[in-house]
């Protein structure tokens, strides 16, 4: 379930990804080079927004971030 991540847990998954962090106030702003998006997010308590869940999934989905290219 979306709304059952917890928010330094997805914060540490957009760095491992090699996200870029920035924050301003409370707003945790996300880049990364190749990408259009940028990701501004807000904790809600200790856990994320499950509409934050999605557009981190749907952006892993839609630029393969991840996924190594086999060099075979």
């Amino acid at each position: 379930m979306d709304s059952s991540i917890r928010f330094n847990d997805l914060i540490t998954l957009l760095k491992h990804l090699k996200f870029d962090l920035r924050i301003r106030g409370s707003h945790h702003i996300f880049t990364r080079t190749g990408l259009e998006e940028i990701l501004n997010f807000q904790p809600k308590d200790t856990m994320c927004k499950s509409y934050q869940v999605k557009q981190v999934r749907d952006i892993i989905i839609k630029y393969h971030i991840g996924v190594e290219a086999d060099d075979e």
